[in-house]
């Protein structure tokens, strides 16, 4: 059965904290804890496969809006729940808000709002080339 993409559908995901995660590596820091980059990466790929079984086909989405506060730190080994929850759909059923959350073994690590678009993958793609071959 295709999910129907309404309100309050929700979505989780996990990964163990590696050392190609930790701030010191992805260069958003210098100390060895989950990033804040990779925490919000986490996020945002919890929301587009929380969508994308509802979706067209051909459609996907892309990120517009981040808006998160990182709480705590999680050293590496350490097991991230991810969890995205649809809060809107806009009157065209393009934009997409979601309630994102990151809970690690001891608890709420970050959490925030976090917006999407939905866009013809292809169609998309090929703006983007164009913007490549312009002289700018």
């Amino acid at each position: 059965m295709k999910k129907i993409l309404e309100p309050g559908i929700t979505g989780t995901s996990e990964t163990t904290v590696s050392e190609d995660m930790l701030a010191c590596r992805v260069g958003s820091g210098l100390v060895e804890v989950f990033s804040t980059a990779m925490m919000i990466a986490w996020m945002e790929a919890t929301a587009v496969a929380l969508v994308q079984d509802a979706l067209p086909e051909g459609m996907t989405t892309v990120g517009t809006k981040v808006d998160v506060v990182h709480l705590a730190a999680t050293p590496c080994g350490m097991k991230v729940t991810f969890t995205a929850e649809l809060t809107a759909v806009s009157a065209n059923g393009k934009g997409l808000t979601f309630k994102v959350s990151a809970h690690d073994e001891a608890g709420l690590i970050g959490e925030g709002v976090h917006e999407r678009v939905a866009v013809n993958k292809e169609k998309f793609e090929n703006r983007t080339r164009d913007r490549k071959a312009c002289d700018c």
